[in-house]
């Protein structure tokens, strides 16, 4: 086989879709090396999707293309796969810039219903896949995502230097991802400051992540609050330095109003963090029972999570070995493997329609 794989989310600093679609490639081509994975990069401008990508999947002669990141040519070329990652475009459009809701909602039902087959990170989003794009559900398949390697737990030594060098005291709570109204920091904030008004905690917490998009509120609410002085923004930060801090932060809080999969959550479980995150449907597959579940919605209950891992040594140290070993359950291999099944099932469905 001869598979083209969009390279677009590799053109920029890696986040869930470029993390994506480097460890899939990766697994892909250690899996099958007799295949050929073709990284192809975008070029050509705007004409790149309608004319340059068709042309090229010709030319090269792929037997499939593969899109990562929500998008496919619509014609021509060869049989495509269609990964979405999640609906939040079209499901929570408050939280995105507008330009990109009217364009998902132009463009994810065309691409949808082009594809050959559509991969989702969990049986939640194929769910939704299934009835918000009408999509008929054997068409669909749930693919789970997994930690990359680098995601082990490491000492509090080895730790040392990268929390020296950013300011980060022994006590703090981490939480990972892009700043933008769907990952809730506002009601993340507001749990924070109700643990600093209503008991003796004192947590700092540490937010790890590249400036995204409609902040406005939450700077405000920082800005408004002595617990200002409480939150440290790192910026962007590469696989060791999340390493080290997923190692040692007292725990680990992942409030999203909505997610795909949530990989940060089996990252730092595999790095021993005790986990606090939402009772969202898509996370609680995820996760299982390995985490403490709240509402995102409830700050206070949010609050009430945090307190209860951070006042109690014995429960962290059981969630975090279980943490570690629910981990080990997800991995590339595994999501390679069953990538490549679908692959040779579409292929050799269009080579029997030709027959």
């Amino acid at each position: 086989m001869r598979i083209g794989i969009d390279g677009y989310p590799l053109t920029r600093e890696k986040t869930g879709v470029g993390h994506y679609t480097c460890e899939l490639v990766a697994a892909l081509r250690a899996k099958s090396p007799e295949d050929e994975f073709d990284v192809v990069m975008p070029s050509g401008g705007r004409g790149w999707w309608l004319f340059g990508l068709p042309r090229y999947c010709r030319q090269a002669s792929l037997d499939l293309f593969h899109g990562t990141n929500f998008a496919i040519p619509l014609r021509g070329g060869c049989p495509s796969v269609l990964t979405i990652h999640d609906l939040s475009l079209l499901l929570y459009p408050e939280t995105h810039e507008r330009r990109l809701v009217r364009r998902a909602r132009r463009m994810l039902p065309l691409m949808a219903r082009r594809a050959a087959a559509v991969i989702t990170p969990c049986e939640a989003v194929k769910r939704e896949v299934c009835r918000v794009l009408k999509v008929q559900p054997d068409r669909v398949v749930a693919i789970p995502e997994a930690p990359r390697a680098v995601f082990r737990r490491v000492s509090a030594s080895e730790a040392a230097p990268v929390r020296h060098r950013f300011g980060i005291e022994d006590d703090f709570i981490l939480f990972v991802g892009t700043i933008e109204p769907r990952k809730n920091l506002l009601n993340l904030f507001r749990a924070v400051n109700e643990l600093l008004r209503t008991t003796p905690l004192r947590p700092q917490l540490v937010v790890a992540g590249a400036e995204g998009w409609l902040t406005g509120d939450l700077r405000a609410y920082l800005d408004s609050e002595e617990l200002k002085e409480r939150v440290l923004f790192t910026g962007y930060l590469q696989d060791e330095d999340l390493r080290a801090l997923y190692s040692t932060c007292r725990v680990f809080v992942y409030p999203s109003l909505y997610e795909g999969f949530g990989l940060p959550l089996l990252e730092a479980m595999a790095c021993g963090a005790p986990v606090v995150t939402s009772n969202v449907p898509s996370i609680v597959e995820t996760v299982g029972n390995v985490a403490r579940l709240i509402s995102p919605e409830d700050f206070r209950e949010l609050a009430g999570g945090i307190a209860s891992l951070l006042q109690d040594d014995a429960e962290r140290e059981k969630r975090s070995a279980a943490g570690i070993e629910h981990a080990k359950r997800f991995s590339w291999e595994k999501a390679a493997s069953e990538t490549l099944e679908l692959y040779r099932a579409v292929i050799n469905r269009k080579r029997s329609r030709t027959a």
